[in-house]
């Protein structure tokens, strides 16, 4: 008889992290209301890290209630101001209810989108007012170059999520060498199977993932050269179970590593989801999840195919290019408004004929000299969202939204969306087709994972099974 013999999994041992030995689990902190004080601090109770999101965090009245977000400024620069104070009160919030919750274990970490405005602020607003009680800062979405001198201006470690080592080298040259001390980490998200915002650069085909092994064996090479070796990278993007990556543990190509764990603790009872939610993310497929670039960010970004995504890809589908002058190329004649045609290719009259007499007759130019088809109410509502836009980004391809000028002088584009209110409204109870669900590549395996067969587990159970290596 043959005995197969299954490779015993190896010691998972604690390290140093943000001034504390923990075990090296972390729970990513997800965008608007995927992970708060609550999950933070369940993880932090078992010795790990937790991890809560400081975008649009939620805080609450006396009685312990949500405070839904109501903006009441006319001016879109004055909403803004409103958004940073609310901002800035969910942080505080919420670093309070996960230092409750993890009775003084582990660490709790904030997470923030660089890429959000006036995130320096809000981050600064955070850590005075909650000292002591956030042991580290996560952060991603562009460069945040200030994130190391900000961090250490408040004692807190700092942890820049990159896809690349030449983007950390890059952080590193321009700011970091400076605030070294606080250094906590680098977070190397895979861009290919990450949930959310992705890093992907021009130099990287979306359609072509990379294994991370040689990233991460050089982004190693590089810390190293810096004199960063006792610095842990934190794998984040794909990360499910660790059996997958026993060949990461122990690795002296590698040295000291983390791992992060972001769509695996959104289905737990202390995650702030709701329960249609964690349904639907228990019945997705493999492929489901599709890697597009539709954010006003301008970032590729990762979500589950519903019928949210599924009319911006129809959008993109339909559109046309066109010409504002007649030429031998763009030869047909498109009425676009009452007073202005332009000129698209003969060979595109047929699928522009077709998207209007399927009710798609509002025709809205894109910055690309093309044009897009939407029905009268989806032109109605983004017509409405940029009115209600609270300028949530540095800037934003939606609404045009500058926080430097006001404006970035462009056309806004219909081809995307206000990311803002869809992750709020998901957040908070609102549909889950109609908005927008991130989510990383791995959450097809929820389908199949024996821990979720009897219902959905606490925080405690799931990490269990995480250090067993289920």
């Amino acid at each position: 008889m043959n005995f197969i013999r299954k490779k015993a999994l190896k010691q998972l041992n604690p390290i140093m992290i943000s001034g504390k030995e923990v075990l090296p689990l972390i729970e990513g902190g997800k965008g608007i209301n995927g992970s708060d004080g609550r999950s933070s601090g369940s993880w932090a109770k078992e010795n790990c890290v937790g991890t809560f999101s400081g975008v649009s965090p939620d805080f609450y009245d006396s009685k312990g209630n949500v405070i839904i977000e109501t903006f009441h400024k006319k001016n879109r620069a004055e909403r803004h101001e409103e958004m940073i104070e609310y901002a800035i009160r969910g942080g505080v919030a919420q670093a309070q209810v996960a230092h409750e919750v993890s009775n003084g274990n582990g660490r709790i970490h904030m997470n923030m989108l660089w890429e959000m405005a006036d995130s320096e602020r809000i981050l600064s607003g955070v850590l005075e007012k909650a000292k002591g009680l956030i042991h580290g800062v996560t952060c991603g979405a562009g460069l945040p170059y200030h994130l190391g001198e900000l961090a250490s201006r408040f004692g807190v470690y700092y942890y820049p999520i990159v896809s690349s080592a030449r983007a950390f080298q890059v952080l590193w040259k321009r700011a970091y060498s400076n605030f070294r001390e606080f250094l906590g980490g680098v977070v190397y998200e895979d861009p290919w199977l990450a949930g959310g915002h992705n890093g992907l650069s021009n130099a990287e085909d979306p359609t072509k993932p990379q294994a991370p092994y040689e990233r991460l064996v050089e982004l190693r090479r590089l810390l190293r050269s810096l004199g960063l070796d006792n610095i842990p990278i934190i794998l984040a993007g794909g990360v499910w179970s660790l059996k997958d990556w026993q060949d990461y543990i122990d690795n002296p190509d590698i040295g000291k590593i983390a791992f992060q764990f972001g769509t695996r603790p959104m289905i737990t009872k202390e995650s702030p989801i709701s329960e249609a939610w964690k349904k639907v993310m228990l019945q997705v497929k493999k492929g489901d999840v599709i890697l597009q670039k539709f954010s006003p960010t301008g970032f590729f970004s990762s979500a589950i195919k519903n019928t949210f995504l599924e009319k911006l890809i129809q959008r993109k589908q339909g559109e046309v290019a066109f010409s504002k002058e007649q030429t031998s190329e763009f030869s047909h004649p498109l009425s676009i408004r009452e007073n202005k045609t332009v000129y698209i290719k003969p060979e595109d009259a047929s699928k522009a004929e077709q998207q209007l007499s399927a009710g798609y007759t509002e025709i809205q130019e894109t910055p690309d000299n093309t044009v897009v088809f939407l029905t009268p109410a989806e032109w109605k509502q983004m017509k409405i969202d940029r009115a209600e836009c609270v300028g949530c980004l540095s800037q934003c391809q939606f609404s045009t939204w500058s926080r430097a000028n006001g404006t970035t002088g462009k056309l806004p584009d219909p081809r995307s969306y206000c990311i803002h209110k869809t992750l709020y409204e998901v957040g908070h109870n609102g549909s889950i087709k109609d908005n927008l669900l991130f989510a990383g590549h791995q959450v097809y395996r929820f389908a199949t994972d024996p821990l979720y067969r009897n219902g959905i587990p606490t925080v405690k159970e799931l990490i269990e099974k995480i250090k067993s290596g289920e």
